[in-house]
């Protein structure tokens, strides 16, 4: 790898890891791990605890462990899935769609704009994963 790739990459994870604690240290108490789950949850309800431990890569008892505090917060649903008694599904409630929205989104703008500021070509970034999305998608 050439040493501006690195360079580069470096600055992307100190600004994710800034970013992260900045989030955990916040008033609502959600840590950057559940504004992820929250919105991987929203993109894929409803699911389930298996499913979503597979879009996160994480194990299922990772899962089962990080979803407890958001369900005991009201923030997700967890249900016995009516198809087969052994599996759960989640959703989210009211309350986690709003939790997510008003700290998840704007964790997205603020990280867009450190990675500009930062001189992360981040509007060329997003095109090519949005084209490699799409090809992978087509398969």
């Amino acid at each position: 790898m050439d040493n501006g790739l690195a360079d580069l990459l470096h600055r992307v994870v100190m600004l994710l890891g800034e970013a992260a604690r900045r989030r955990s240290d916040g008033p609502d108490g959600l840590t950057y791990s559940q504004i992820r789950l929250l919105g991987t949850l929203e993109d894929i309800e409803p699911t389930t605890q298996h499913r979503l431990a597979q879009a996160l890569l994480v194990s299922d008892p990772a899962i089962s462990r990080a979803l407890r505090p958001l369900e005991a917060d009201g923030l997700v649903q967890i249900t016995v899935d009516p198809e087969h008694a052994r599996r759960r599904l989640v959703r989210l409630t009211e309350a986690g769609r709003e939790a997510f929205h008003t700290t998840g989104k704007p964790l997205d703008e603020e990280f867009r704009a450190a990675l500009v500021a930062a001189g992360f070509p981040y509007d060329r970034y997003l095109e090519d994963t949005l084209r490699l999305a799409a090809l992978l998608a087509s398969d």
